[in-house]
């Protein structure tokens, strides 16, 4: 059974600890499927100098570009409200890398990640629940300190009350199943699209509105406690 499972991570076990600490009103929200590239993180604060120093400071994580600022940020039912946000490209450092690793070693994939509070929560899913509970076994021996928030079977797409549309929603799981959001990727987005019998271009937009919806969903929705076996 396909699994959706959201974790939450203190960000002192995941990356960015110093950070939340020194700017307690950092949040941050990564800007496109983590990967072999260090991705593009929207963050909020302050303001951007202050945020820019504090991750400059901070060693679990380098800076690799400034890149956007001044938006304003989106909260629940896509209202602005008075924060602004930034982009940035970050390189993060050897928790979240061997994360990745133990994730896309055991066939699953990160759909979404974004920090506040000094927390991290992370979307993850898996073909089978097995191959979740390696990952979950491993999570443990490396000292992360998971807390499982959700877990979301989604053999049943009505059930399962996936934000995506039908046709995003298989979409995207025509491609965690053909290895495209592993490291490294098994298959590329132009073999994707001809595999799905759409055009390059369509397909790259499919993905950002599904990562885009999923994001959103993740950020607005209430969480409910579950527990899982390890």
């Amino acid at each position: 059974m396909t699994t959706v499972v959201e974790l939450e991570i203190p960000a002192d076990r995941f990356g960015i600890a110093r950070t939340f600490d020194r700017v307690p009103t950092f949040e941050c929200q990564i800007g496109g499927m983590i990967g072999d590239s260090p991705p593009l993180v929207w963050v909020i604060g302050p303001d951007r100098g202050t945020v820019h120093d504090a991750l400059e400071a901070d060693p679990s994580v380098d800076v690799i570009a400034s890149l956007t600022g001044g938006e304003r940020s989106l909260r629940a039912g896509n209202e602005s409200d008075d924060s602004e946000r930034w982009l940035f490209r970050l390189e993060f450092g050897d928790s979240v890398k061997l994360f990745e690793q133990i994730v896309a070693e055991n066939d699953g994939a990160i759909l979404a990640a974004c920090g506040q509070n000094g927390t991290w929560s992370v979307k993850l899913l898996f073909h089978d629940r097995g191959s979740l509970s390696e990952c979950y076994a491993l999570f443990e021996q490396y000292d992360y300190n998971v807390d499982v928030t959700r877990l979301t079977g989604m053999d049943d797409f009505e059930s399962a009350q996936t934000p995506l549309t039908q046709t995003q929603y298989e979409t995207i799981c025509k491609a965690h199943e053909l290895g495209y959001f592993d490291i490294p990727r098994q298959i590329t987005l132009k073999e994707l699209a001809a595999e799905l019998d759409v055009s390059h271009q369509a397909l790259s937009e499919r993905l950002r509105r599904c990562h885009s919806t999923l994001v959103s969903a993740e950020l607005t929705d209430g969480m409910q406690p579950t527990a899982i076996d390890p």
